[in-house]
């Protein structure tokens, strides 16, 4: 797959983008980057969008998670049952898309599964963006007393975004985190950018193993991948400062804004026409000598 100088540019400014918003908001960057991909390189290739975005997802979230491994953000006892519940639901997550359901002309509804996703995110923050309150700050402590089960099912959904749609998941976990175990917003995006550097290795190695079964080569995931990773690693590593340094309001904002955007293009995304049936051609064998008639 050649690209054009323009793309590479514009792929770069890809990386970047997603890169900064993955470590600013724990989403690990797909959220923005298929997307981005599928306006940039044409549409109707979700599955080698996926692929690619998630070996990308690895490099978004491994500098994300030290910056906030440093601002003391993670809290260690929900990365102990939110991990293995994500490498759980990734790989069913990952199972479940190479299914007929989501193949060839059907890998559409791909694209309409990740549009539905991008829509639950935006009305969530739109919502918090209105209420403006804030949870009550946690520590290890109090995170500890936490049921493991509960903790380790927003995992499991995480994980079973990120394999079914291609995503970090944490675009889920975030406000899961919020909703089901009360965790403050910015421990939620450090549990989630921590979680997304372990799932994001299970689910591009097993996803782009299965590639060939959807008409791609393995080369080609890496191909964009290079292109996106060394802008999506600077940009996280600025992002996941920008978290503990900018007032939530305008990133909040800015994040709805890109979401709205992602969402209405994959809900106008045209299906990829099938394959026209090969023509058949009859081969009539010459007569050696011409047809006589003869009179009645």
């Amino acid at each position: 797959m050649p690209f054009q100088l323009v793309q590479i540019v514009e792929l770069v400014f890809v990386g970047l983008l997603a890169g900064t918003i993955g470590g600013l908001l724990g989403v690990g960057g797909s959220i923005i980057m298929i997307p981005a991909m599928d306006l940039v390189l044409g549409a109707g290739r979700q599955h080698l969008y996926q692929a690619a975005a998630m070996i990308v997802n690895i490099f978004v979230a491994l500098p994300g998670a030290v910056q906030h491994w440093r601002f003391g953000a993670v809290l260690r006892p929900i990365i102990r049952w939110l991990v293995p519940g994500a490498l759980v639901g990734v790989i069913i997550g990952v199972a479940l898309s190479d299914r007929p359901f989501f193949k060839g002309v059907n890998e559409i509804r791909l694209a309409r599964i990740f549009g539905c996703l991008l829509a639950y995110v935006t009305v969530y923050n739109i919502m918090r963006l209105i209420r403006g309150n804030r949870l009550p700050s946690m520590d290890e402590a109090r995170s500890m007393e936490l049921p493991p089960w509960r903790v380790g099912l927003v995992g499991c959904g995480m994980g079973l975004a990120a394999g079914l749609t291609g995503v970090g998941g944490g675009a889920l976990a975030v406000p899961m985190q919020q909703i089901f175990l009360r965790m403050p917003l910015k421990n939620a995006i450090a549990n989630s950018i921590c979680t997304i550097a372990f799932s994001a290795i299970v689910g591009s190695i097993y996803k782009n193993s299965t590639l060939h079964l959807h008409g791609y080569g393995v080369s080609e995931s890496f191909l964009i991948a290079a292109v996106l990773i060394p802008s999506a690693f600077i940009g996280s590593w600025i992002g996941a400062r920008l978290t503990h340094k900018l007032p939530r309001t305008p990133v909040r904002i800015f994040f709805i804004l890109f979401l709205l955007a992602g969402m209405i293009r994959m809900f106008t995304t045209k299906p990829k026409s099938a394959p026209a049936p090969k023509a058949t051609t009859t081969v009539v064998a010459p007569t050696s000598q011409p047809a006589m008639h003869r009179d009645q």
